[in-house]
């Protein structure tokens, strides 16, 4: 079902509910009222009676013509004689009791009202069929006009509904209209406030989606770009080996062609690293023991740093556990290794994990020739690459670091060496 007809099936049904809940109220209410005024006639009419003088030789003659009424009246004198019955035909009980009463007979029941006066019984009874009759004619009369009322509600509850949903159908229109490029916010002000929410979340999808693309298309752009260089230095180095003249020149030519593959190959695992973590995603939730971690790290990168004559220590406590991805943490450990041992030219590398009040700490530190201060906010974006930076290098290790930091609410700083020259980059993951 569609939310217009929903809404006006149940703000109908809630209508009609609460109307005949005060339509059955005001029903009882007008019967009771009814009969009280019937009651108030009897009496009055007993009071009538009543303030006259008659003899009782001149009941029947006073009291002629009363035949067409619906009450029938009785007369008795002190010694219990009728002296006068409007309506012989019917079988009204006699008086009972003085006052209001009810009481049986084959024509049914009657309401009776009895006073006595100068030694006259009057007695004034209606038979409760009429009084029905007319209260319930009166009670019919107050409801017409709220079944006059509900068609007419209906049709008005129809259109408000039907021109409230219109809103939701021109917002539909206005998002079904966008392309790709075409990303802007949708406007609010004619939007109603129930339905704010929904396009506030709309546009906040919106401006997610568009910084998503422009990251995509300028990454494609950077990737396009960097993958250029080493291609076409591939194919100038198999070029050489073809032209080789003799076998020195040749297997240098190969030499220079593995290092060249290589160095490509390295740049597109990072790329495809990075395309692959995404900020916004949450990282998988396991403990990771930094620890363990740092140890299995250090022992892969033992034989890289041994071949470049660097030293490569370790320091980590135990029992340094934060939830993340095992994976991820071993990517950014590892970009974090590669980075220092790729530019330290002598001397040495360290990784150390230990745990402060409120984080775990991850430190890794060589002694190489450090990065500016002015540069070190740069380093972090996609191919960026110093200066002073040696060849070989892809420019996306820090990029990693940081998206894979951003993903386990860590903080990554990079900070001058404890001791001399050289970089000490630090991760603190929270507690």
């Amino acid at each position: 079902m569609s939310m217009r007809r929903r809404l006006l099936f149940w703000i109908l049904a809630a209508v009609l509910a609460g109307g005949f809940a005060a339509a059955a109220v005001v029903f009882f209410q007008a019967r009771t009222e009814a009969n009280d005024l019937f009651d108030y006639q009897l009496r009055q009419l007993a009071l009538t009676l009543r303030d006259r003088t008659y003899a009782p030789s001149q009941l029947a003659e006073a009291l002629q013509g009363e035949e067409a009424l619906d009450f029938a009246i009785q007369v008795w004198g002190p010694d219990g004689t009728e002296l006068y019955e409007s309506h012989p035909q019917l079988r009204v009980p006699g008086a009972v009791q003085l006052g209001f009463s009810v009481a049986e007979s084959p024509e049914g029941r009657w309401r009776i009202f009895a006073i006595q006066q100068r030694g006259l019984t009057i007695q004034v009874a209606q038979p409760m069929g009429v009084r029905d009759r007319l209260a319930l004619e009166a009670a019919v009369r107050t409801l017409i006009p709220f079944l006059v009322a509900l068609p007419l509600m209906g049709l008005l509850i129809w259109r408000l509904v039907g021109r409230e949903v219109k809103v939701l159908e021109s917002t539909a229109r206005a998002v079904a209209k966008r392309t790709p490029e075409s990303l802007e916010p949708i406007a609010t002000r004619s939007v109603p406030e129930e339905i704010q929410p929904l396009v506030i979340a709309l546009n906040g999808l919106l401006e997610r989606l568009g910084g998503a693309l422009t990251q995509q298309r300028q990454f494609v752009a950077d990737a396009a770009h960097e993958l250029r260089t080493p291609l076409t230095a591939l194919r100038l180095q198999l070029q050489l080996a073809q032209r080789a003249r003799d076998e020195g020149e040749r297997e240098k030519a190969h030499g220079m062609l593995r290092e060249g593959i290589a160095r490509a190959a390295r740049l597109v695992e990072q790329l495809l690293a990075l395309a692959r973590l995404d900020p916004d995603a949450p990282a998988q939730r396991e403990p990771v023991d930094l620890s363990a971690l740092a140890a299995s790290v250090a022992q892969a990168a033992e034989a890289r740093a041994h071949d470049k004559g660097l030293a490569l220590g370790l320091d980590a406590a135990g029992g340094v556990v934060v939830t993340g991805d095992r994976a991820s943490l071993q990517t950014l450990l590892e970009n974090l290794l590669d980075n220092a041992i790729r530019y330290t030219p002598s001397g040495r590398v360290g990784v150390r994990v230990r745990s402060e009040e409120n984080a775990a700490v991850l430190e890794v530190e060589d002694t190489g020739p450090g990065i500016p201060p002015e540069e070190r906010g740069r380093v972090f974006d996609r191919f960026y690459r110093g200066e002073g930076a040696p060849t070989g290098g892809t420019g996306l290790g820090l990029a990693i670091v940081k998206r894979i930091a951003e993903r386990h609410n860590a903080r990554v700083e990079l900070l001058d060496a404890g001791v001399g020259s050289g970089l000490r980059a630090v991760v603190r993951f929270p507690a």
